[in-house]
C-alpha cells in the first residue's frame, strides 16, 4: 500500500522527513548514515532506476521498509498537515519536500502490527540525523514535528517511557469544546474522545490526554467501561461509543 492508502477508515502507517528545495538527501546520504552507528542497513537498491521517485529498501529489527522520494529523482507527495509539534505555526510546508518512510510491501497486511509501527517510529527518528531535516511528519496523526523532538520523545518512549502521544498522535478541539484524538486508531484501533467536563483547563486537559493516550497504548482497546485513577485522587471512567470507534472519557 502506498503512504495515502486508507483501510477501515485508518490511514496506512507511513512517516516523512521534510527538507528545503534542493535539500533531500541521495541514496549516498543514506548509506553514509546507516554506517554511522545507526540500526539499521540497506537491504536493497534498485539498479538502474529511472524516472519517479528513487528509492532504497531499509532493514531495521528484522522487517524491511521502503524510502521513497530521494534526491535524484521526484520527491515524495507532500504529508497532510493537521497538527504542529514544536514548530513554528507559520511554517511554510509548502516550500519543503518529502522523502517517505513505510513498511515494505510484504509488511502490508501486517503494517498496523506493534513491532511494526515501533520499527517504523524507530527507524523514522534514526533518519532525523539526516541533514537538512525541517519536520518529521506521522501520516496517521497529521502531525508534523520539530525533528530533535520526534527523536527524544520517540527513543524516551522505545526505552520503556511514556507513549509520544503529541509526535505519533494528536489532539484536536471537537465543535462542543470536547477533545478528540486524532492518530491513536493506529495503534488501538480507537481514538479517545474527552467529553467537554475534562476540557475546563486546556492546559490540564493535555496532561490528562497524554497520561490516558499512555494507559490505552499500554492496555489496549476498550469493550467495557473501566474507571482509571488521576495524580489528584480523582477517577476517570473510559467506556466505548455506540460504533466502538472512540474511547469516550468522563469525570469519574
Amino acid at each position: 500500500m502506498g503512504a495515502g492508502d486508507v483501510a477501515d477508515g485508518v490511514p496506512a502507517p507511513a512517516a516523512s522527513l521534510l527538507f528545503a528545495a534542493g535539500e533531500r538527501p541521495d541514496t549516498a546520504g543514506v548509506a553514509a548514515l546507516s554506517r554511522v552507528g545507526s540500526a539499521f542497513s540497506i537491504s536493497h537498491e534498485p539498479s538502474g532506476q529511472g524516472e519517479g521517485p528513487r528509492w532504497l529498501e531499509l532493514l531495521a529489527n528484522g522487517l524491511t521498509f521502503d524510502l521513497v522520494g530521494l534526491a535524484g529523482g521526484d520527491p515524495a507527495p507532500l504529508p497532510a498537515s493537521g497538527h504542529l509539534a514544536g514548530l513554528p505555526a507559520g511554517l511554510d510546508g509548502a516550500g519543503l519536500r518529502a522523502i517517505t518512510l513505510r513498511p515494505g510491501h510484504h509488511l502490508a497486511a501486517g503494517g498496523r502490527m506493534p513491532p511494526v509501527l515501533k520499527a517504523l517510529a524507530s527507524l523514522a527518528a534514526q533518519l532525523t540525523a539526516l541533514p537538512g531535516v525541517q519536520a518529521v511528519a506521522w501520516h496517521p496523526a497529521r502531525c508534523w514535528s520539530q525533528p530533535e523532538r520526534f527523536r527524544e520523545t520517540v527513543n524516551a518512549w522505545l526505552a520503556g517511557g511514556v507513549f509520544p502521544a503529541f509526535c505519533l498522535a494528536a489532539l484536536a478541539t471537537a465543535p462542543d469544546g470536547g477533545m478528540h484524538s486524532e492518530g491513536m486508531a493506529q495503534f488501538i484501533g480507537q481514538e479517545l474522545r474527552m467529553e467537554p467536563e475534562l476540557v475546563g483547563d486546556r492546559a490540564e486537559a493535555a496532561k490528562l490526554a497524554v497520561r490516558l493516550l499512555h494507559w490505552l497504548y499500554e492496555h489496549g482497546p476498550i469493550e467495557v467501561a473501566e474507571r482509571i485513577p488521576t495524580p489528584n485522587g480523582d477517577s476517570v471512567r473510559l467506556e466505548p461509543s455506540a460504533n466502538r470507534r472512540f474511547v469516550r472519557a468522563w469525570r469519574g
